[in-house]
């Protein structure tokens, strides 16, 4: 299977190679992942509720107007941004990494909590899982109010991230989302394990391709 990421923001070229060694490596086997710049015209960082929206857009134009011999594509951002239902792409199928890690999260009947780097974030995700129909089994959403250069800082993230991650336990959270797409999760003895977006969508979705 052969798919298409799309940045949610216009990143520089070693930002692009970052990300692009991760899906490498949480890559299955026999999928292939073509990690693409959204364009210039997206926003650096996704800070505030106009920054998500103009992300969606360019999200959403760079997906319809992409070539290339791809079978699926997905935004590289667990917003989901441009994710149908909300903005048409065209006849190839867009997936969400949050759609697919949360419903199947939801699917095992599991509560979970989720952390992100900032409220404009947290909202969006919120919304999203409404639009999901799956926020029965939220637990909440912890801001962990990061900058954006935590996302490549694997250490400050996963530091921030421990204390958020006991406070949703204590709520009954036996899973946390980590609200962002391209951080690494450190293994760490916590009371709810931590589930990268990125790894178990991509499992999902590799798993319904070979049952399709």
């Amino acid at each position: 299977m052969r798919a298409l990421a799309m940045t949610p923001i216009h990143l520089p070229p070693e930002e692009i190679a970052r990300r692009q060694s991760r899906y490498d490596r949480l890559a299955p086997p026999g999928l292939r992942i073509e990690l693409r710049d959204v364009g210039p015209d997206a926003p650096s960082a996704l800070d505030t509720d106009g920054s998500v929206r103009d992300s969606e857009r360019a999200v959403a134009a760079a997906l319809a107007a992409a070539d290339g011999d791809w079978d699926v594509a997905f935004p590289d951002c667990v917003l989901d941004p441009a994710v149908p239902d909300r903005v048409a792409i065209g006849p190839r199928p867009v997936h969400g990494l949050l759609k697919l890690s949360a419903s199947h999260l939801a699917a095992k009947g599991e509560r979970f909590g989720a952390v992100v780097r900032n409220h404009a974030i947290g909202a969006e995700l919120r919304w999203r899982l409404s639009a999901y129909g799956i926020t029965s089994n939220l637990v909440g959403v912890r801001v962990l109010d990061l900058p954006f250069e935590a996302i490549a800082d694997t250490a400050a993230w996963n530091a921030a991230l421990a204390e958020a991650v006991c406070d949703l336990a204590e709520q009954g959270a036996t899973a946390v989302l980590n609200g962002c797409s391209a951080v690494d999760v450190v293994p760490a003895d916590l009371p709810a394990r931590v589930v990268d977006p990125t790894a178990l969508a991509l499992t999902v979705l590799m798993a319904e391709g070979e049952h399709a």
